[in-house]
């Protein structure tokens, strides 16, 4: 009996891509050069770069924040914005489940998404994400007064999905406050404070026969807050009869009264109590006088909790379900951009504030954040601002004229707007410029993969080892065991005829006995007799069903005119014969 399960279903779901690794290659002429910098502004596909950092970065990015196109029937100028919802589906699924892999176990993501989407979008972060990592669906206020005619309503908001890698492993943090907020804090021998919440319980089994060791009386003298003995708690209630002792509380309530406290009971009314939030013991009476707050009225005294700040610092306040400030109001988009180019070339740009609540939320210093969609630069802009380490992908030449340009007046001090000031920061963090390597393979004018032409020997031995889950370490003085996956497991690449003495010599005199070899080279020996430790491949006839090769734009999203064309060329091919999609050297 075939099991079933809640899931959404879409056309074409089942369709995987099997992306090539490629090979990052630094500019080293359009970077703002530092050896030792961590941070990578990538010009590519965001699917084939988010592969290619697969090998070095899983389990290493400790926040994201995407703006993926919403699909919103508009035709923008960078990409164009229209895409059935199955289509949008297939081609948005892969990058997130990209970049589930590249995240610690106590990441946090963070999507911008309109109404068009964001339903789709939810039931499929609960497929990758898991469901119960679910964090937040936080309605985004962008514009309070706007007033769109395209919109049968006034357009004033979108959303932020929110998920967690693992919600018991990650945490939040929490806005920091504003001077006029501080106003409503206090300050005592330990630091800020405010009032609370209420001592006295108010929810279920708040009366004192409920919890009987939480009822009894506090004292409070010249604003300090004490409490009875622990002997005297102990006659209070007993345990055999389960009754309370009423005369024994009179009795307390007389001594410390002569002792100018003031007796401060859970009371209904004048017989009937209820019981604190607190159990009656060392740790607690010992908090009580640092922890809780007594104010008084005319007739009547009330305690309450001390609510301390998170943060051993400055008191702060958790993230509400709704965000918004006036900062992140759409007019702010444009100007900031504006300032920066003279002109606003994004329709729709975050907002410096926005991200820069985000990334204070789910990040501290020198943490890795990643944006896969980059458009105006906004996040990396502000990261890079906030000590963070930045990863930058963005496919369209304004990569170029717009991404480098924005970071680079970042780290010129040219830009002095918005976050800068706000968060103390300095110029002194630089970043690496890169590109991805062609393809390993590519079509000959008989659609037969060869080996892309051009690849030269150290360009054909890297993608070989990405191809192979290999790490590219070269070591002087050992031709042959350059690269390896583990301490015992190496790769050799060579474009000479691997033939029966080559091997031989290899196992007898280079290989240990607990050591293996895979060889990779275009032609091979016919009828070679291998030891358990080598193993022998012949490129490209070993590698070419592993992946998609020679493709380099997986961009969202595809027009249809253009998904048409793909259809025909799968039906055309899917008519040849066997044979002829199949031929190698």
């Amino acid at each position: 009996m075939s099991t079933q399960k809640l899931q959404l279903t879409w056309i074409w779901k089942d369709r995987r891509i099997k992306l090539e690794p490629r090979i990052l290659i630094e500019d080293k002429d359009k970077s703002y050069w530092d050896p030792d910098s961590e941070n990578m502004l990538i010009h590519w596909d965001n699917l084939l770069a988010l592969k290619a950092l697969e090998q070095d970065y899983t389990g290493k990015i400790k926040c994201i924040i995407i703006d993926p196109p919403y699909n919103t029937w508009n035709a923008f100028e960078h990409y164009d914005d229209w895409v059935e919802h199955s289509e949008w589906l297939n081609l948005i699924r892969p990058r997130l489940e990209l970049l589930n892999k590249l995240l610690t176990d106590d990441w946090i993501i963070w999507i911008s998404i309109d109404d068009n989407e964001s339903h789709y979008l939810r039931i499929l972060c609960d497929e990758i994400f898991g469901r119960s990592n679910f964090l937040a669906c936080l309605p985004t206020i962008m514009n309070l007064k706007w007033n769109q005619d395209q919109f049968w309503f006034a357009w004033t908001h979108e959303y932020t999905i929110v998920f967690a890698k693992n919600k018991n492993k990650c945490s939040l943090f929490e806005f920091s406050i504003d001077d006029e907020e501080l106003e409503e804090w206090n300050i005592d021998d330990i630091w800020y404070f405010k009032k609370w919440a209420t001592m006295r319980a108010t929810w279920e089994e708040q009366y004192r026969e409920d919890r009987p060791y939480m009822f009894y009386p506090i004292l409070v003298k010249w604003n300090e807050i004490w409490t009875i003995e622990m002997n005297e708690h102990e006659k209070l209630y007993s345990k055999i009869t389960k009754t309370f002792n009423d005369n024994i509380l009179e009795e307390l309530i007389n001594k410390y009264s002569k002792l100018w406290y003031d007796v401060v009971l859970p009371k209904v009314d004048e017989n009937n109590y209820w019981r604190w939030r607190w159990w009656f013991n060392r740790e607690n009476i010992n908090r009580l006088k640092f922890d809780a707050i007594a104010v008084k009225t005319k007739n009547w005294i009330s305690l309450y909790k001390k609510q301390r700040p998170s943060i051993w610092d400055l008191p702060t306040k958790k993230p509400k379900s709704i965000f918004y400030k006036p900062e992140y109001s759409s007019w702010n988009w444009t100007s900031q951009i504006k300032k920066l180019f003279w002109t606003n070339n994004f329709p729709y740009p975050k907002p410096e504030e926005l991200i820069k609540d985000m990334i204070s939320l789910s990040t501290k210093k020198d943490d890795i954040i990643l944006d896969s969609f980059l458009g105006s630069w906004t996040t990396c802009s502000v990261a890079h601002k906030m000590g963070r380490k930045w990863i930058g992908i963005e496919l369209w030449n304004h990569a170029y004229t717009h991404c480098k340009i924005r970071i680079d007046k970042v780290i010129n001090g040219e830009d002095k707007w918005w976050i800068t000031e706000s968060v103390w920061w300095n110029t002194w963090w630089w970043y690496k410029f890169y590109e991805l390597w062609p393809s390993l393979l590519a079509r000959d004018e008989h659609w037969r993969y060869i080996i892309n032409p051009n690849m030269n020997g150290e360009m054909l031995t890297r993608a070989l080892c990405k191809i192979e889950n290999f790490k590219y370490m070269p070591k002087d003085g050992d031709l042959i065991k350059h690269w390896f996956s583990t301490e015992k497991d190496f790769l050799h690449v060579t474009t000479r005829m691997i033939d029966q003495e080559t091997v031989e010599r290899i196992a007898s005199k280079i290989l240990a006995e607990d050591e293996s070899l895979l060889i990779m080279s275009k032609t091979i020996e016919k009828g070679l007799r291998l030891p358990p430790n080598i193993q022998v491949k012949k490129i490209p006839n070993e590698i070419f069903r592993k992946y998609e090769y020679a493709k380099d734009d997986y961009s969202l999203p595809i027009l249809s005119e253009t998904r048409e064309k793909l259809i025909d060329l799968k039906i055309l091919i899917n008519d040849l014969p066997n044979n002829q999609t199949e031929i190698w050297d």
